[in-house]
């Protein structure tokens, strides 16, 4: 337990800072930086953390240290391909030079602002995503984390039309803060929390027609809805794909109903699935739409919203602060990083260059799957989201502790234990691509065994 001394607080602090700034660790301070990492978990975080390590490596101490486009490192040197991609947050890669390099130049500037001057990154970056985003969508609000823009597009929603209700898919994962797990399709993430956001239904993902009827069913007894929440591809819940048509379809009935429509692009935009935001395969502009993972180019955390002007009604020019103000979202650091990664992403067609490569992935899965049959049951995706789905969650985390023992690093999703996701940044070149492959291999043949399946 620790007691609060100031004195060894700052010893403590210089000790760590020693780490952070010295050029090289001794074996010995490597040794001590991992040890003390253990013991700091269970103490001071949560020693949940480590338990969760262990089902997918027998070692569940290894510190991550250093990264670089399509890897990470530990504090000795051993180095992970991602396949994981921090959840999608690395679509451009690891400490891209081209994004780090004007977050630097950023921070030799200012940091942070005043909160009261015109920043004029923020501007900047909003003018931009409403250039690279669909339609006539147009004004952003800038966040830290996905939950955080849910938040503020759940409240876009009500101050917009005044409706009460909203309109979510069984499955679905928009974030764990209070708005946001009141749109969650996972009991387990729910339960504990209840009640909740009382005014929400739960329809099949992918079913249009159910939409539609419990919009129709809520306003026949005279409640408003305000809006309806959809991820284009349900990523938590297996990389769900709903067939082609549902996202029109949607718009359609919301349209008819006068209920805004809020796509949650937080893990399919900026490029992952093929296109910047998955909403172009079926050319629909929400009404807002969120953002975020990539969008900080893997350097910076940003988030946000963008909503078509109709949306952005007389309450919030007449109080800006209302929808939200959060102390450091859009701040000048986070812009910046932003800034970089649309511009790298249009000069190097990231979303074309996610498509082909997920499409080379899909090719040799395919492969894998006709080869093991009985342990990989289905492969699905779009660009470089894409999952493997196993006949347990049991075989997918031995699949999962096969890789990382092999030295790539993957994850099973949150909603759907018993799929593994495949979601490596878009620089990830053919010949490691097909290292991976050679390595889930093995791991595959190693989990038949296992399960003499």
């Amino acid at each position: 337990m620790t007691v609060c001394n100031k004195e060894l607080a700052l010893q403590e602090a210089k000790r760590i800072v020693g780490y952070i700034e010295g050029a090289e660790l001794t074996k010995e301070e490597k040794d001590t930086i991992v040890k003390d990492s253990i013991a700091n978990f269970n103490e001071n975080v949560n020693p949940g953390w480590l338990e969760y390590r262990k089902s997918v490596s027998t070692d569940a101490a290894f510190v991550e240290w250093t990264d670089s486009v399509d890897h990470f490192e530990d504090l000795y040197g051993t180095e992970f391909i991602d396949c994981l991609g921090g959840f999608g947050i690395y679509t451009c890669g690891h400490r891209n030079p081209e994004i780090l390099k004007t977050v630097k130049a950023q921070l030799d500037r200012y940091a942070l602002h005043s909160q009261e001057l015109v920043d004029p990154l923020r501007g900047y970056l909003a003018k931009l995503v409403a250039m690279i985003t669909p339609g006539d969508l147009q004004y952003c609000f800038f966040t830290n984390g996905g939950a955080e823009a849910v938040e503020m597009a759940l409240k876009l929603a009500r101050l917009a039309t005044g409706g009460r209700w909203y309109i979510s898919t069984v499955g679905a994962f928009h974030g764990k803060s209070m708005g946001a797990i009141s749109m969650g399709g996972k009991g387990a993430y729910r339960e504990d929390y209840t009640p909740m956001i009382q005014q929400v239904q739960h329809v099949k993902y992918g079913d249009a027609d159910a939409m539609e009827v419990a919009i129709k069913n809520l306003q026949t007894v005279g409640e408003k809805v305000a809006g309806v929440i959809i991820e284009p591809i349900q990523g938590e819940a297996g990389v769900q794909i709903p067939p082609m048509g549902y996202l029109k379809a949607v718009r359609e009935i919301c349209d008819k109903y006068g209920v805004a429509m809020i796509v949650d692009e937080i893990q399919t935009g900026m490029g992952r699935c093929g296109t910047m935001f998955r909403c172009e395969v079926e050319n629909v502009t929400p009404d807002i739409m969120t953002y975020g993972k990539a969008f900080g180019g893997g350097i910076m955390p940003i988030t946000g919203i963008i909503a078509r002007p109709n949306m952005w009604v007389d309450k919030l020019i007449d109080n800006p602060w209302i929808l939200g103000s959060p102390t450091f979202g859009g701040n000048p650091l986070a812009c910046a990083a932003a800034i970089s990664t649309i511009k790298y992403m249009l000069e190097n067609d990231i979303p074309k260059m996610a498509k082909e490569k997920g499409d080379y992935f899909m090719e040799k899965l395919a492969a894998l799957k006709e080869k093991y049959p009985t342990v990989l049951k289905e492969v699905r995706g779009a660009g470089l989201l894409i999952c493997m789905e196993f006949p347990e969650a049991e075989v997918g985390y031995a699949v999962t502790k096969g890789l990382f023992d092999r030295h790539v690093m993957t994850a099973g999703t949150l909603v759907n234990a018993k799929t593994v996701r495949i979601e490596p940044p878009a620089v990830l070149s053919y010949e490691k691509i097909d290292t991976v492959i050679a390595k889930l291999d093995e791991s595959i043949a190693d989990a038949k065994k296992q399960f003499k399946l």
